[in-house]
C-alpha cells in the first residue's frame, strides 16, 4: 500500500519542480502576451456587457413609450 504521507511529499516535490521550471515562465509570458492582445482589441468584461445590455433594453422601452405618445398627440391634433 502507498502511504498518504509519501504521496503528499511526492506531490509537493513535483509542484516545487514545476514552479521552478521554464514552463512557469512560459505560462506567465503567455498570459502577458494575451493580456496585451486583448487590451488592444478593446474587449469588455461580461459584467460590462450585461450592464450595457440592460441600459439598451431600458432605452428601447423609453423610445417605444415616446413613440406611442407622439402617435397619440399626432392623432389628437389631426382630429381637431
Amino acid at each position: 500500500m502507498l502511504d498518504p504521507k509519501t504521496l503528499e511529499e511526492f506531490g509537493a516535490k513535483i509542484s516545487a519542480l514545476l514552479a521552478n521550471s521554464p514552463a512557469k515562465d512560459i505560462e506567465k509570458n503567455a498570459k502577458m502576451v494575451m493580456s496585451g492582445f486583448f487590451s488592444k482589441m478593446d474587449l469588455v468584461t461580461r459584467e460590462e456587457f450585461d450592464v450595457q445590455a440592460q441600459v439598451l433594453a431600458r432605452t428601447r422601452e423609453k423610445l417605444k413609450d415616446l413613440e406611442a405618445r407622439v402617435d397619440a398627440l399626432e392623432s389628437a391634433r389631426a382630429g381637431q
